[in-house]
């Protein structure tokens, strides 16, 4: 599935997509604060291309000027979320390269994300995580409606073997059908 925006493709992540991965993720302004480790090397992009970005509904985001991945999107449904879903409920999740940041690249890419989940999947709800002191991702899920919901303080997180604490906030299908009018 391809999926464009006005300045956006949200296309599946291919092996030769590592190289700009490995570019952009190897930023420590990145990762971590989204809760995965930084990339330590081409081959270790492509792994992670391999073991978790290539899973369904996960989508690179490229410029349509020149197809070249500058981030990620992508939805975890019901039980491939670390939220523990139901089936007709998914977790967003999206990162952008430093280069992109304040562009606005990335509420494109969620709300078309958004569209698609509701429209096309018919999920009923979508939740979207961001850690303490993550604001530009907690202002990416305010810009496309989402609102806070819970927190969940003290949570071990496995992938950078610390404790975090972590916001949630939810979009139902009736809200966002309700803010597009």
């Amino acid at each position: 599935m391809i999926l464009t925006t006005e300045r956006l493709i949200l296309r599946p992540w291919e092996k030769s997509d590592a190289e700009s991965l490995y570019e952009y993720a190897k930023d420590e302004r990145i990762g971590p604060v989204a809760g995965w480790p930084v990339h330590t090397s081409v081959e270790n992009s492509r792994e992670i291309i391999r073991d978790v970005l290539s899973a369904p509904q996960n989508y690179a985001v490229c410029l349509k000027e020149d197809g070249k991945a500058i981030g990620s999107v992508g939805l975890m449904v019901g039980d491939q979320s670390n939220i523990g879903l139901p089936d007709n409920e998914a977790e967003i999740g999206y990162w952008v390269g430093v280069p992109f940041w304040g562009r606005g690249l990335i509420p494109e890419a969620v709300r078309e994300i958004i569209r698609y989940a509701f429209e096309d999947l018919r999920l009923d709800t979508l939740w979207c995580g961001y850690f303490e002191g993550n604001d530009k991702s907690r202002r990416v899920q305010e810009k496309c409606g989402f609102t806070y919901h819970h927190t969940n303080e003290n949570a071990p997180w496995v992938k950078m073997n610390d404790i975090r604490t972590e916001h949630i906030s939810r979009l139902t299908r009736e809200e966002w059908i309700q803010g597009s009018k």
